[in-house]
This record gives C-alpha cells, sequence and structure tokens, in this order.
C-alpha cells in the first residue's frame, strides 16, 4: 500500500486503531508535526501531508488551485481510510483538511472521527487577500511577521529560492479560494487557537461551528500565530483526548 509522493509515515503503526492526518500551513512542511510521532500513543498512526514544491517535492508542479490541491491528496489518502482517521489542520491546512473531509465523505469514504481546525478562520469569514503578488522581501517579512520563520534564514538567497515558490504558490492558493463548501461534517470539529494571535478572531474561530452537525469546541492556548510550535505537548494531549473519547467509546 503505498501513498507516495503525498504522505509520510514516520513511525508505521499497522495495528493503529485511528490515523490522524496533519496537514501543514502555506508553505509549510510536515516537519511542523515531526515531533508528534513520540507523543502520540501507539494506537495512533501519524500521516503527515507533503504538498508539492517542498521537501523531496521540490521539482513537482504547484496545483492550479485548491480544489486540485485536494484532489490529488484525496486520491492518496483513500487507501488509507480502512480504519478510523481524524484531521488536523494548521491555518491554510485547516481550510484544505476541512475540504478533504467534505470530498472524501462525497465519494463515499467513513467521515473523519474528528476535524481539528488550527489558527484558522471559518469559511464564512475567509479572508482572501494578495500576499502572493508581494515581492520576495515583503513576502519574506510576511513570514517573519507571523512568526515560525527564522528572519537569518529568510536572508539566505539560496533557501528563499528553495523555499518561496512553494510559499508564493500556497498563498495564491488560498487567497483565490472562493470559500463555498457544500454540505456539514457529521464528525465533532474543535477549533485550536493562539490567544495571541492577530490573524484571527474568536468569532472567526466560532463560525466553524456552522461546518458540523456534531459538537463543536474552542480550544486557546498561549502564543500565537504558531502557538503549536511552542507548545506541542499541550497540543498533542488535547488532540489525543478528544480522539480517545471516540476510540474508548466505539473501538
Amino acid at each position: 500500500m503505498t501513498s507516495a509522493p503525498w504522505l509520510r509515515r514516520p513511525q508505521p503503526r499497522p495495528n493503529a486503531a485511528v490515523r490522524l492526518v496533519c496537514l501543514p500551513h502555506a508553505g509549510g512542511s510536515p516537519g511542523l508535526y515531526r515531533t508528534w510521532v513520540t507523543l502520540l500513543p501507539p494506537e495512533v498512526e501519524l500521516l503527515l501531508v507533503c504538498p508539492p514544491g517542498r521537501e523531496d517535492r521540490l521539482d513537482d508542479p504547484l496545483p492550479a488551485d485548491l480544489p486540485a490541491l485536494v484532489g490529488g491528496l484525496g486520491a492518496a489518502l483513500s487507501p488509507l481510510l480502512d480504519r478510523p482517521w481524524a484531521v488536523f489542520g494548521h491555518s491554510m491546512g485547516a481550510t484544505v483538511g476541512h475540504e478533504l473531509a467534505l470530498q472524501l465523505v462525497r465519494q463515499g469514504h467513513r467521515p473523519p472521527v474528528h476535524l481539528f481546525v488550527s489558527a484558522r478562520e471559518a469559511p464564512q469569514f475567509h479572508h482572501g487577500g494578495t500576499t502572493h503578488l508581494l515581492d520576495d522581501d515583503a513576502l519574506c517579512a510576511e513570514l517573519v511577521r507571523l512568526g515560525g520563520t527564522d528572519a537569518a534564514l529568510m536572508a539566505m538567497p539560496e533557501l528563499r529560492r528553495l523555499v518561496l515558490p512553494a510559499v508564493r504558490g500556497d498563498y495564491r492558493l488560498i487567497e483565490t479560494y472562493p470559500a463555498r463548501p457544500d454540505g456539514l461534517l457529521p464528525c465533532p470539529v474543535t477549533a485550536l487557537v493562539g490567544a495571541d494571535d492577530t490573524e484571527l478572531t474568536a468569532e472567526e474561530a466560532d463560525g466553524w461551528r456552522q461546518w458540523t452537525s456534531g459538537l463543536f469546541q474552542r480550544l486557546t492556548f498561549p502564543g500565537g500565530h504558531f502557538y503549536l510550535s511552542d507548545r506541542p505537548q499541550e497540543v498533542v494531549s488535547a488532540v489525543r483526548r478528544r480522539i480517545a473519547e471516540y476510540t474508548t467509546a466505539s473501538l
């Protein structure tokens, strides 16, 4: 069973009860979540999404739009839905994860047991934007402002050449995303936010309540837009507890 090149399995757990699919932010890579494998119990297998344009996919063409991205990922993930699964997406990854779950449910696959949307406004509050049109210096400055990106690294011309195409491409996808999801998910949805995240309001996070027929909860952590990088233990513990609520009841 293969899902390359879209998915990474840092520690295969063929007997796991649940698979947790983690999606990065715009321009991000699977590295955002690699430490999670040591924080999750053996019952949970981590699947890390690697979109085109990063790591060993630098030469892969970037998707034309967000539906194309979701379609490619969905095709790769489908063979791995032979057991319960959950989705965690950060920032742009939350939007991709939501659309991915909706697409797979429409195709007849089992719904996820939980959708975790991190640092992202609900679709009805989608901002759009023109960040993808900035020149390289301004784009790097925006990445540093958001946190999660070292200013010294962004000053290195060779690194810029490697990472900025994927960053710009992802921003183009999310900023031109029409934000018209179709249908409700039947699973619980948890919105996770940083208390000091200037990119998101409580109202925008709570708007995810409208996209599920299941339970909704908002969790707030100390920190800004990349709060999860500073507090991985706390975030993973929260995710574990909510996944366990399902597995204890149903498996």
